[in-house]
């Protein structure tokens, strides 16, 4: 019998151990790690209710010391903090040796959801945004809008920020918080486009339905990353977006399935070969990613297990080293 042990972690202990920019590294990494055939492929299981829905998104990484492979099971559903004061989005991730098979641990997804998700945004960010891009829209201002702006505080050197949300108190909130946060200006916005118009840099991370940015919102040269089509029937972006700009998924596969792409292809304006890139073949060099200051490209980011597995394994290596969790053995 396997005497390792199952580590368990709760949100607070995971919270602890890992940092924003290790989560952006480590990100980077996995995806040159999936272009260059290092990876156990992704995968995704969708469950829809009527309120919400269940992901089980799945895949490995050979790191140095070791292939892992994680499985993260969420629950999404946006009603919660209204009906039950639940948060929108809970879960678990399993951790396993990809030789061996064992789950290695069992862990709190939620930080590493919020702050993966981020990641990806501030490495896309780095590849496709303007050097030079100054100001930027946030649009959904939740948990999930504030990672957002603090990645691509990362990588880019912002001097003002719009922030729009449906709800004017939160935009407000957001407005308020952040510019303490992070010492620069944000403030509310009171029309989405009007703010995208205005800017450099767009990202939209809420839980809509139907489109909320349109063609004519975005100005030549914009870099959009749309963050909230994380299944088939969330959308943000009208189709026409897709249309003559320079389009970079996550995972293609996926976001044909559930990501902006998804409704783009359904309404006939554009295929799966009219995407330019993968965000793996930018981060590795294969493509260039941007190549003229008036090019207009959108980052589709449906959320992949690569950025699940290479957080999760920071996480669990930081934990015992710091000897943090609790081990048990499922078998018993």
């Amino acid at each position: 019998m396997n005497t390792e042990g199952t580590l368990i972690l709760r949100r607070s202990e995971v919270a602890s151990l890992l940092n924003l920019r290790e989560c952006i590294e480590a990100v980077e990494e996995a995806f040159r790690l999936n272009e260059e055939g290092q990876s156990l492929p992704p995968g995704v299981l969708e469950t829809l209710t009527g309120d919400g829905g269940f992901h089980i998104k799945a895949a490995g990484l050979k790191l140095t010391d070791r292939t892992y492979y994680a499985a993260k099971v969420n629950g999404n559903f946006p009603q919660n903090m209204s009906r039950w004061g639940l948060p929108t989005i809970q879960g678990t991730i399993a951790l396993c040796d990809a030789e061996k098979g064992y789950t290695l641990a069992l862990m709190d997804s939620v930080e590493i959801t919020t702050l993966r998700t981020g990641a990806a945004t501030a490495v896309a960010a780095k590849y496709l945004a303007r050097p030079n891009s100054r100001v930027a829209t946030v649009c959904g201002c939740g948990v999930q809008g504030r990672i957002q702006l603090k990645s691509l505080m990362e990588v880019l050197r912002l001097e003002k920020v719009y922030a729009f949300d449906e709800d004017d108190s939160r935009a407000r909130k957001f407005a308020e918080e952040m510019s303490e946060e992070l010492r620069i200006e944000v403030t509310p916005a009171q029309e989405l486009s009007s703010a995208a118009r205005d800017s450099d840099v767009c990202v939209t991370c809420t839980t809509s339905r139907h489109p909320i940015l349109m063609q004519g919102d975005i100005r030549p040269g914009t870099f959009v990353a749309a963050i909230g089509a994380d299944n088939p029937i969330k959308q943000e972006l009208d189709p026409s977006l897709m249309i003559s700009n320079k389009v970079v998924a996550d995972i293609l596969e996926q976001c044909a399935m559930m990501g902006d792409l998804h409704h783009a292809i359904e309404a006939g304006v554009i295929t799966r070969a009219d995407v330019y890139a993968e965000l793996g073949e930018i981060v590795t060099g294969r493509l260039p990613g941007r190549t003229s200051e008036d090019e207009t490209i959108i980052f589709d980011s449906t959320g992949t297990a690569l950025q699940d597995v290479a957080a999760a394994s920071i996480v669990y290596d930081k934990a015992l080293k710091a000897g943090v969790g609790i081990k048990v053995n499922l078998a018993d």
